[in-house]
């Protein structure tokens, strides 16, 4: 299983606008082969930063499948605007897990 981290800055005031296109976008990568489970996760200190954690199968479901994608794309299109600066992603591979 890998995890994939974005840590997402919203541009301040849009915070109801990404959630309400982040509802719509979570059924696109939700249909993606590999694709296991999703968080989205709000910051209470700084309220416009999200933290976006997504499990998959393998780095290769997320890097090619879900990247390569034409649901990729419409990913891009609803939420890609929200971002300032854009995030960085990363992927982790588990070591120890309760």
């Amino acid at each position: 299983m890998i995890l994939e981290h974005a840590s997402l800055q919203v541009k301040p005031g849009r915070a109801d606008d990404f959630e309400a296109a982040f509802a719509q976008a979570k059924t696109i990568v939700s249909a993606v082969p590999g694709f296991r489970r999703l968080s989205l996760s709000r910051c209470i200190e700084r309220p416009d930063a999200y933290l976006l954690l997504v499990e998959w199968d393998t780095l290769e479901d997320h890097t090619e499948g879900f990247r390569g994608s034409d649901g990729y794309q419409e990913w891009r299109r609803l939420l890609h605007h929200f971002y300032d600066p854009f995030p960085t992603v990363e992927h982790y591979a588990s070591v120890d897990r309760a």
